[in-house]
C-alpha cells in the first residue's frame, strides 16, 4: 500500500512554476500595409519565390535547401535533440538496471585473524569456489516532479532547435534570393555600362573627325574621351560582384567556388515582382517567425529547469533491490546448485534522502534558473518586436522603391530622348560638346538610378518575405537531413526511425506534454 501511494503520488506532484505564454505587443494590421499592392488581409505566400516567375530563382532555391551545408548541421541539431529526449523520457523510469554474475575464487589466508587458531575444534575450508547470477534495479521515484520536468525541457529544446530549423530555411532562401537579385542587378548594370560604351565611343569618333576637319576644338575630342574611359572604368567592378555572387551562391548551393550553378551566364533582366502580395495581419506574424517561436521555446525550456532544481529542495524517495542465485562448494553444496531453491536471493531496499545542510546552494541555484527564465521572457518580447520592425521596415523600403521605380522610368526615357537629341545636332554643328556630355551623363545616371531602384524594390520584397517567416513551410514532414547523411550516419549507429522523420504536429505552448516525441 505504501509503494502504491508513492508511485500514484510521484504522478500528481510537479514543483515549479507552468509555463505560460508572454503577453504578445502585437496590434490589429500593419502601419505601411495597404499600399503599392500589398495585401494586409492576404495569405503569406508560402513558397513566394515563384511570385518572381524566375524559374532559375526558385531552382535555386529549392537545390539549397537539399545542399545547403549549415542547413544540414541546423537538421542534425534536430536530431541530437531528439535522442536528448529520450534519454529525458528514459530517467522517468527504473533509472539502474544490472544484470550481474560472477565466477569467484576465493583462497583464505592462514594467518587471517579468522583462521582457527593451533588447537581450535574449528573445521575451516581455506579455498572456495562461488558462483553468483543476479538482476538489480534502483528506481528514484518521481516525487516532487523532478524527471517529468526534465522531459517538459527536453521536449521544448527539441521544439526550439526545429524552429532554429526552420529560421535557417528562411533564412537560406532569403539569402539565395537576394545574391541572386544582385547578381541580376550586377548584370543589369553591366549590361547599361557597355551601351553607353558604345554611344560614347562613337561620339568620340565623330569629334575626333569634326577636329580632324576643324570644325571643333581639340577639348571636345579630350571630353569625350574621359566620359568614355570613366564608363569602361566601372566595368571591371561590375564584373567583379557578378563573380563574387557566383562564388556565394555555388557555398549556398554546397558547391566549390569554382563550380557556379548552371544558366548564370546569361543576362535576364531583374525579375519583376508580382502585382499584389498578401502580407497578413501582425498577429499571424507570431505564428509564421520560427525565431519568435525558438525564443518562446527555449523560455519553456527553462522555466521547467527552475522546477528540477526546487526538487532538490525537498526529499527524494527511492526503491532498489535485487534476486538472484548463489552457490558455493563449501560443505556439503556444490556449484551446480547455483539455481536451486537454497540457492535463491533477494534484497528490498526501499530508503529516502534528503539534502539538509547544503549552505544555500540548492536555493542559490532556483535563483539562478528563475533569472535565466526571466531573461528568456525579455528576449521573447524583444525578439517578438524586431519581428515587427523587420517587417514595417520591409514594407516601407518596398512601398518607397515601387513608387520611385515609376519616376524614374520616365526620367531615364527622357534621358535616352536628351541623349540622342544632343548628339544629333553635335553631329550637325548646332551645339558644342559639352552639351552631349551633360546628356550622356544625365542619361548613365538615370539608367543606374532605374536599375538600381528595381534592384531595391525585388531586393526588398525579399525582406518583406524573410521578415514575415515564408518558405519553412515547404520542407513540412520531410526528414531533416538528406539521404546521403542518413546512410553516412547509420554506418556508425544504429538510429532507428529517428533519423528518417520529420516534423511532427505539436500541442499549443503551455498545455503539458505535447506527442512531440519520437519513437524510442
Amino acid at each position: 500500500m505504501a509503494l502504491f501511494a508513492a508511485i500514484l503520488a510521484s504522478g500528481c506532484m510537479k514543483v515549479g512554476p507552468d509555463f505560460k505564454r508572454p503577453g504578445d505587443p502585437a496590434y490589429p494590421d500593419w502601419v505601411e500595409g495597404g499600399q503599392a499592392g500589398t495585401r494586409p488581409g492576404l495569405a503569406v505566400q508560402n513558397e513566394w519565390w515563384d511570385a518572381f516567375g524566375d524559374p532559375e530563382l526558385a531552382r535555386l532555391v529549392r537545390s539549397s535547401f537539399e545542399a545547403n551545408l549549415p542547413l544540414r548541421v541546423a537538421g542534425l541539431r534536430v536530431i541530437e535533440a531528439r535522442a536528448q529526449l529520450g534519454i529525458a523520457v528514459g530517467q522517468f523510469y527504473p533509472q539502474s538496471q544490472t544484470g550481474s554474475g560472477g565466477y569467484t575464487f576465493t583462497k583464505e589466508s592462514h594467518l587471517a585473524p579468522t583462521w582457527p587458531q593451533p588447537g581450535s575444534s574449528q573445521s575451516v575450508q581455506d579455498a572456495v569456489w562461488q558462483n553468483t547470477l543476479g538482476l538489480g534495479a534502483s528506481w528514484e521515484l518521481d516525487f516532487w516532479g523532478k524527471y517529468r520536468r526534465g522531459i517538459e525541457s527536453a521536449e521544448a529544446t527539441l521544439r526550439a532547435n526545429a524552429a532554429d530549423y526552420d529560421n535557417a530555411l528562411v533564412s537560406l532562401a532569403g539569402d539565395v534570393a537576394t545574391t541572386y537579385l544582385n547578381l541580376r542587378i550586377n548584370q543589369a548594370q553591366l549590361d547599361i555600362a557597355h551601351q553607353n560604351v558604345v554611344l560614347q565611343t562613337e561620339g568620340l569618333k565623330i569629334a575626333e573627325a569634326r577636329f580632324r576637319y576643324g570644325a571643333t576644338s581639340e577639348r571636345d575630342v579630350e571630353q569625350a574621351r574621359t566620359m568614355l574611359l570613366s564608363t569602361e572604368a566601372t566595368i571591371p567592378g561590375f564584373e567583379s560582384a557578378i563573380a563574387q555572387n557566383r562564388h556565394a551562391l555555388s557555398v549556398l548551393l554546397g558547391l566549390p567556388p569554382d563550380t557556379p550553378p548552371e544558366g548564370l551566364d546569361r543576362t535576364k533582366g531583374i525579375p519583376a515582382p508580382p502585382w499584389e502580395i498578401g502580407v497578413g495581419v501582425p498577429a499571424d506574424l507570431l505564428r509564421r517567425r520560427p525565431d519568435v517561436r525558438a525564443a518562446e521555446y527555449a523560455a519553456m525550456a527553462q522555466c521547467a529547469k527552475i522546477g528540477v532544481a526546487k526538487a532538490d529542495l525537498f526529499p527524494s524517495f527511492s526503491l532498489g533491490g535485487s534476486v538472484g542465485f548463489l552457490a558455493s562448494d563449501v560443505g556439503l553444496f556444490s556449484l551446480s546448485n547455483l539455481l536451486s531453491q537454497q540457492g535463491f536471493t533477494a534484497q528490498f531496499v526501499p530508503q529516502f534522502s534528503w539534502n539538509l545542510f547544503n549552505y544555500g546552494r540548492i536555493i542559490d541555484n532556483v535563483r539562478v534558473q528563475d533569472a535565466k527564465f526571466q531573461q528568456l521572457l525579455i528576449q521573447y518580447r524583444q525578439t517578438v518586436l524586431k519581428a515587427l520592425r523587420e517587417v514595417e521596415d520591409a514594407l516601407s523600403s518596398y512601398i518607397g522603391a515601387s513608387a520611385q521605380v515609376v519616376s524614374l522610368a520616365k526620367a531615364a526615357d527622357a534621358a535616352k530622348r536628351s541623349a540622342d537629341l544632343a548628339f544629333i545636332q553635335y553631329s550637325e554643328g548646332k551645339t558644342d560638346y559639352t552639351t552631349v556630355l551633360v546628356a550622356q551623363q544625365q542619361l548613365l545616371k538615370q539608367q543606374d538610378d532605374l536599375v538600381t531602384t528595381q534592384g531595391t524594390v525585388a531586393t526588398s520584397l525579399v525582406s518583406l518575405y524573410r521578415a514575415l517567416g515564408g518558405g519553412w513551410q515547404v520542407r513540412q514532414g520531410l526528414p531533416y537531413v538528406p539521404d546521403d547523411v542518413r546512410r553516412e550516419m547509420e554506418k556508425r549507429t544504429w538510429w532507428g526511425s529517428q533519423i528518417k522523420e520529420g516534423p511532427k504536429q505539436v500541442e499549443e505552448s503551455g498545455q503539458g506534454l505535447s506527442r512531440f516525441v519520437p519513437d524510442l
